[in-house]
């Protein structure tokens, strides 16, 4: 499909820069198959579930992934900027550098030399490989809990492009840009519609009697990657790594079975759920990367509904949407949103989509 298709204006003011307070005072809209369009808050959700359903959560958990350095080759030095995003090895990261053209194979990197951070501010890397589009593999001096604990010292939260450029992050961001049920770390962006969640939430949806399971996406900066290519079968996504439980897969697919929803809250759920069902919807345990690629045409298996936030127009979780709902739907149903002043992106409003039949 021509990429243009999936492109829209969005004003300015329509960016949120900080979160709702409280976090379930969010908007939400719903969206169903057929008819209008109706604006919810999030504190409504036990309220469009039935018992028995299952909410399916990521339980990922951010890191400091935005590091600062100087590439070092010989007595020649330059600033570059780094973003991990996937994880290879106890000491070894994918990263996206800018500018991609300062670095080469075998340079050196220093990060954090600030004398603020661990070991005197000492978190340094050789950049192994040069690939494509400004990632790099690099190999860190340190490795594992130790590699961590640098990180958390030098890093600073990865927040997405569209609010980095309107503000620094602050320390407000470290618990802002957290789920409050995350637990695996591996991250570089939030699963953002969890975001919404609190604990007053949870004790509704318990009492409706709405089931809850987690599932593990370690969401990769790819995410806000732009689809540079004309057409969708041109694009190329950065894969992920991602695991669903023995126990996650049972419960689901019992659910299923007696009749009740699986609702993804956030597409990184749906798209490791869809990853690891087989032809027939069943689920089975999965660990290890995906790069699925989600496009009007894809017949879902597994959702029934999915929670999540406004996306970027030409963006790859657009076309995701798109394909659950219907193109035109989706089309109609942001320009509601961008009418009645929903907020967007990551620290914005939520839908409730309900899938359309295929």
């Amino acid at each position: 499909m021509k990429v243009d298709l999936f492109d829209f204006e969005l004003p300015e003011e329509r960016i949120a820069l900080r979160p709702a307070e409280p976090r379930d005072a969010a908007r939400l809209l719903l969206v169903q198959p057929q008819g209008g369009f109706e604006d919810r808050t999030v504190r409504d959700l036990p309220s469009l579930l039935d018992p028995g359903d299952v909410l399916v959560f990521n339980d990922t958990k951010v890191i400091p992934a935005q590091l600062s350095g100087m590439r070092r080759r010989g007595d020649a030095a330059a600033h570059v900027d780094a973003t991990l995003h996937m994880r290879v090895a106890p000491d070894r990261w994918l990263v996206f550098v800018r500018p991609g053209k300062r670095v080469a194979a075998g340079d050196r990197i220093q990060f954090g030399h600030d004398g603020e951070a661990c070991f005197l501010g000492q978190l340094d890397a050789t950049v192994i490989e040069k690939r494509e589009g400004g990632e790099v593999l690099l190999a860190f001096d340190l490795s594992g809990p130790f590699l961590d604990e640098a990180l958390h010292a030098v890093g600073h939260i990865p927040l997405p492009p569209y609010i980095a450029s309107k503000r620094a992050d602050d320390e407000r961001d470290r618990t802002d840009y957290q789920t409050i049920y995350a637990r695996d770390e591996g991250a570089v962006a939030a699963p953002t519609a969890g975001l919404h969640f609190t604990p007053d939430l949870f004790a509704a949806l318990d009492a409706r009697g709405v089931e809850r399971r987690f599932v593990t996406l370690h969401v990769g900066a790819g995410t806000f990657l732009p689809v540079k290519v004309d057409d969708t079968q041109d694009h190329r996504m950065h894969a992920e790594t991602g695991h669903v439980s023995e126990a996650v897969a049972d419960a689901i697919n019992a659910a299923r079975a007696r009749g009740n929803r699986v609702v993804c809250v956030g597409t990184t759920s749906l798209r490791l759920l869809e990853s690891a069902a087989g032809a027939d919807g069943r689920l089975a345990t999965r660990s290890g990367a995906t790069d699925i690629f989600i496009t009007p045409g894809y017949r879902f298996r597994v959702a029934d509904a999915l929670m999540t936030n406004f996306h970027l127009p030409r963006s790859t979780l657009f076309m995701l949407v798109s394909a659950f709902c219907g193109l035109e739907r989706m089309q109609a149903a942001y320009a509601h949103a961008i009418a009645t002043g929903y907020r967007f992106y990551s620290y914005g409003d939520g839908s409730l989509l309900f899938r359309a039949e295929a």
